[in-house]
């Protein structure tokens, strides 16, 4: 239950961030990748505050806590090379990024606003998740057989 309250508390943080900075309205996003248009780079400046927050963030809970609050230890990536998986996954997604303005991170808490382009984003969206785990399933698949 803790860790469900967990959840919500930080997603409806993340959610007003994204809401009160913008970067949920598409149009907004588009124009940071416009170089040669209407650019607004308010993008890198959530970006970066992001950044620094999450910096500092990290900092205080590895340095005061052996483990997390809700889960036995924490769970931190341990694979540090750059494969074909990693580059086409991020080639993906700036891609659609790119062209849509929409990143799931904003998109998600903007499905309550009621913009038609928000959910027809997001069953897109996950609609390739589907589809790229199947593919990924399967050739793990042939490659064992």
């Amino acid at each position: 239950m803790q860790k469900t309250v967990s959840a919500l508390v930080i997603g409806a943080i993340f959610g007003a961030g994204i809401a009160i900075s913008g970067m949920g309205n598409p149009a907004k996003v588009l124009n940071f990748f416009d170089l040669a248009g209407s650019f607004d780079p308010s993008l890198i400046l959530v970006m970066v505050s992001a950044l620094a927050v999450t910096a500092v963030g990290y900092r205080l809970v590895f340095a005061t806590r052996s483990s997390p609050l809700c889960a036995a230890k924490f769970d931190i990536p341990t694979k540090r090379i750059i494969d074909a998986p990693l580059v086409a996954g991020s080639a993906v997604f700036g891609i659609g990024w790119g062209i849509s303005g929409f990143c799931p991170g904003g998109a998600i808490p903007m499905l309550g606003l009621g913009n038609v382009e928000t959910p027809i984003f997001t069953v897109s969206m996950i609609a390739g998740i589907v589809a790229a785990r199947t593919l990924r399933q399967r050739a793990v698949r042939l490659a064992t057989a």
